[in-house]
């Protein structure tokens, strides 16, 4: 049993309600052990067996069945998550200002150009970047007056993605070590 990161898009948000307790006892049922959550977005932490995309398709039909929701889910791996704060390109942003830095996950690599292709649409100084399996954004601004909106991310690249700040980034990585 490998321990994990799932991370939930766009849940607890739009009347798209789905307590994390409730989570935490259905991925009970499914076996997994050691499950944890960590604020009411959507991030979870736990161990099981199975690849990413297993676990993936196994989460997303169990809170199909139990909540009535569509929510894509992205897996990452205790291994592959400890690598993520050491590729971050913005490691100024990661100390002076870690809510606006967001890394960018997908359910799959993201599409070549996806970082140039939004970075062309950026404005008050948003930056984008490439590293690995994700994509990196720093918001000076904020990421709530962006006008890099979700859909635009996931088209450019190329399936669903979700985004968590770095504060958040650390915290789930401290919850996989623990």
């Amino acid at each position: 049993m490998g321990r994990m990161v799932a991370l939930l898009r766009a849940v607890n948000v739009g009347g798209r309600k789905l307590p994390m307790a409730e989570l935490r006892a259905l991925c009970g049922t499914l076996g997994w052990t050691d499950v944890a959550t960590y604020i009411q977005s959507g991030n979870l932490v736990f161990s099981a067996p199975g690849t990413a995309d297993e676990i993936e398709t196994v989460l997303e039909k169990a809170i199909e069945k139990a909540f009535g929701l569509d929510v894509p889910v992205i897996v990452r791996s205790k291994a592959e998550w400890t690598k993520y704060p050491g590729l971050n390109p913005f490691p100024r942003a990661a100390k002076d200002e870690p809510a606006k830095l967001h890394l960018v996950l997908s359910k799959k690599p993201p599409a070549r150009g996806a970082a140039d292709t939004i970075q062309a649409r950026a404005k008050a100084g948003e930056q984008v970047r490439q590293a690995g399996d994700a994509l990196w954004l720093h918001y000076p601004e904020g990421a709530g007056t962006s006008k890099l909106t979700p859909s635009l991310i996931d088209r450019a690249i190329g399936s669903p993605g979700t985004a968590r700040n770095y504060n958040t980034l650390l915290k789930l990585l401290e919850m996989l070590e623990a």
